[in-house]
């Protein structure tokens, strides 16, 4: 593991409103700056009532702008949602802003309903443009020359990295075609990861983006002092999973006592398995954990996530967390 790096959704959590997310995402990407992260990425969801990053553009240059050195970025865009040119504008604006700090993750996935995805927009074709769109948009980024019927400006000549992500086959095969950064969401789908990695490591081909393969991969973390208050601070993501699956989502609800009393059982297993990829408890429960899966997977950059509905309690967890991975970076883990 060469660097780790934080996911942030900057959940709206209950009792506040998006302003306090706004305002947490803030406070919290300071602390990942101080703490030692290499990237602070967040999310493109839309018609979530517990997540404020629909506009990740605007929230990567609002974070950008009360940090100073770390990377901010797309964990990601979804790229189906918008005209290739817009993205290569918004985010070459972000990298004329903020020179060598801005990364740009693309999803195939509309990170919404089907309904919500017709609202945008975009179009409904049944069409997979995904791979044109990706080179598209890459060649706005890109040193196209000023007679160029259509160019980014800002935009051209930038060079913003970008990574593909995914949680299938799919995103490892395209990532490897077009020799880019692939991350991969096993921190909600891991079912397919170590194949994934496999398939792209395996058939990568160097680009002029990147000589060689280059894997991160996603876990969760929710660490405290003790593992009690640990698995307590979760209950809260588990139960914002669970009700998102059930149909009911909403504001990222208060820690409980007991989570199978709020959860049918099958529900909860579900739920459970889909965030399995991830650690929970004190730094030595976590270390454990979080060196099993380096030792499995062997990443290059592990990037964590996790929803606390206590933004205190949530900084605290991620500067746990940080310790652990400066530990385990230097005794050569992963």
């Amino acid at each position: 593991m060469q660097s780790f790096s934080l996911l942030d959704l900057s959940p709206i959590p209950e009792g506040g409103s998006a302003a306090d997310a706004f305002a947490n995402t803030v406070r919290l990407a300071r602390a990942a700056e101080s703490a030692g992260y290499a990237r602070y990425w967040l999310a493109e969801h839309h018609n979530m009532p517990g997540i404020a990053s629909a506009a990740t553009a605007l929230v990567i240059g609002h974070v950008a702008a009360a940090t100073k050195t770390i990377r901010v970025g797309a964990g990601g865009i979804m790229l189906p949602n918008h005209a290739p040119l817009v993205i290569a504008e918004q985010f070459g604006t972000l990298a004329t802003l903020y020179p060598d700090r801005i990364d740009l993750g693309l999803g195939r996935a509309p990170g919404t309903d089907m309904a919500t995805a017709r609202a945008l927009r975009r179009h409904m074709a049944p069409e997979d443009s995904f791979p044109q769109d990706v080179q598209e948009l890459i060649a706005y980024l890109g040193d196209m020359p000023e007679t160029a019927p259509v160019r980014a400006i800002p935009g051209a000549g930038t060079h913003v990295p970008v990574w593909i992500l995914g949680s299938s086959l799919y995103g490892a095969q395209l990532a490897a075609y077009f020799g880019l950064p692939y991350a991969f969401a096993s921190h909600f789908a891991p079912a397919m990861l170590g194949e994934a990695l496999e398939t792209y490591r395996a058939t990568f081909r160097p680009s002029t983006h990147l000589a060689k393969p280059f894997v991160m991969m996603a876990a969760g973390v929710c660490a405290a002092e003790t593992d009690a208050e640990a698995a307590f601070l979760r209950t809260s993501q588990l139960l914002a999973f669970a009700r998102l699956r059930m149909g009911r989502p909403g504001k990222l609800p208060r820690p409980v006592a007991d989570v199978a009393a709020e959860v049918p059982a099958p529900m909860l297993r579900q739920v459970e398995q889909a965030m399995s990829c991830s650690a929970t408890g004190s730094a030595a429960t976590i270390q454990r954990q979080l060196a099993s899966l380096l030792e499995d997977y062997r990443p290059d950059e592990l990037i964590i996530t996790g929803m606390i509905h206590d933004p205190e309690a949530r900084i605290r967890s991620f500067e746990i967390a940080a310790e652990v991975l400066r530990g385990l970076q230097a005794g050569a883990i992963g």
